[in-house]
């Protein structure tokens, strides 16, 4: 004799599962599904990645660029004589140049950074709408 109890048949769960008709998951599509999802996952990533290497390539180049200016100026600015007032003209169009190079390179590195992420996220938008169309499929397909 079994000391397990026993559940009378009314409650018996894979009866009442069978009972309410409850459409079995298709195992491969959800397979598929995922694979697709992750491939998305990892394209998103991979384009994230280029981006940000491309991002610290042009910010090594403007500071290499900016080094050299820098260097420049200063030798321009020592060799400009000893009047005073033609060197603070140049140190003020110098320090001018400077800033609107410095603004123009920020807006560059913000550009690319925006210019990236939009890149992922348009292969993360187009795996969502393409899961929620499969989604969909699934349900009209187990409906009719």
């Amino acid at each position: 004799m079994s000391d397990r109890p026993t559940l009378p048949a009314e409650m018996d769960p894979m009866r009442m599962l069978a009972e309410m008709k409850v459409p079995m998951v298709d195992v491969q599509a959800l397979a598929a599904a995922q694979r697709r999802n992750l491939e998305a996952l990892s394209t998103a990533n991979r384009v994230a990645l280029e981006g940000a290497q491309a991002i610290a390539r042009r910010h090594m180049e403007i500071l290499q660029q900016s080094m050299t200016e820098m260097t420049d100026a200063v030798r321009g600015v020592s060799s400009a004589g000893n009047d005073p007032s033609t060197r603070a003209a140049q140190q003020a169009e110098m320090v001018k140049a400077t800033y609107e190079r410095a603004v123009g390179n920020m807006k560059e590195l913000a550009d690319l950074i925006q210019k990236s992420n939009a890149e992922a996220l348009t292969v993360l938008n187009r795996r969502f709408s393409e899961a929620m169309d499969e989604v969909r499929g699934m349900v009209t397909k187990k409906g009719a």
